[in-house]
């Protein structure tokens, strides 16, 4: 009888995930194609709209994780944060959860999450319209091997980033990377690795942000997600079998990474600048390692 209730209490959750999804997509839509209007002032103004919008989907999404999900959010760290600043938002990524739990922490606290996406999302229907119209930045990348058959084209995916980035000069933003590239699970983990509870960094993805947007961007948000009952799916969390969330938020003043050396523009045309940096982001990661090792020393109710 317990799972039954477990499971009908996930069923009814995830079918109002999908009604508020679809309720919110509707004016979403509609305010992306008034958007549309090449008026930059005019695109500015439906920019607010189209993320107070998405802000609300994410509201109500809180408020069903609050009566289905029941889990408890443990927060700590040092985060002084504001939704009129620049943020850079670096994570562990275990489960598609985490994407939930970013949302349910943040939401009204910073701007509104944005990921840099691949150019050719634009065409996914109805979802490329979107995220257009929620200034996620669509980017292009060429491989090494690429740019050596075509030398003429390096530098044009950061050029090509920079510019999709001149939208946030005048609006805050939060944008979003997981450094690992993809989700943490003991059988991806390598058994020499000298992270326990994670996978190697990558410091493309930052070291890409902070080229494009590193005079802007005012703080980079560290966050730490622990499960203490395991990594959980999404099922198991609109089930409501999920019973606490520990998260850790610490900050960093982007300014420090340039003014220390950390990070230098130069990151993709020297070896001796990325090493250095991936160098900091390993350290970073290993301290990440630690703290997770001590939140699964402690106690969650």
């Amino acid at each position: 009888m317990k799972a039954f209730l477990s499971s009908l209490n996930g069923a009814i959750s995830a079918v109002i995930y999908v009604i508020n999804t679809i309720f919110w997509v509707i004016p979403l839509l509609f305010f992306s194609l008034l958007k549309l209007l090449p008026i930059r002032i005019w695109r500015k103004w439906m920019s607010w709209v189209v993320d107070g919008i998405a802000s609300l989907w994410i509201a109500v999404n809180n408020l069903n994780q609050r009566i289905f999900s029941r889990t408890k959010f443990v927060l700590s760290g040092k985060a002084k944060l504001s939704i009129e600043q620049w943020y850079l938002v670096i994570s562990n990524h275990q489960s598609w959860v985490d994407i939930l739990v970013l949302q349910r922490v943040f939401n009204y606290e910073i701007p509104f999450l944005k990921f840099f996406l691949k150019k050719n999302l634009i065409y996914v229907p109805f979802l490329g319209l979107a995220w257009w119209a929620l200034d996620f930045p669509f980017m292009q990348r060429y491989s090494r091997a690429f740019l050596e058959k075509h030398p003429h084209l390096k530098g044009k995916d950061l050029e090509t980033t920079k510019k999709a980035c001149e939208k946030f000069e005048s609006k805050p933003v939060s944008i979003m990377n997981f450094v690992e590239g993809t989700r943490f699970s003991k059988e991806k983990r390598d058994d020499s690795s000298e992270f326990k509870h994670l996978l190697p960094p990558r410091s493309g993805g930052i070291a890409f942000v902070l080229n494009a947007m590193g005079e802007r961007l005012t703080k980079l948000v560290n966050v730490t997600i622990y499960y203490p009952n395991g990594i959980p799916s999404y099922w198991d969390f609109v089930c409501g079998r999920v019973n606490s969330i520990a998260v850790y938020i610490d900050t960093i003043e982007i300014k420090r990474l340039f003014e220390e050396g950390l990070f230098s523009e130069k990151y993709f045309d020297s070896e001796s600048d990325r090493q250095v940096f991936q160098q900091w982001v390993n350290q970073l990661w290993l301290e990440k390692d630690q703290q997770i090792e001590q939140l699964s020393q402690e106690k969650f109710h």
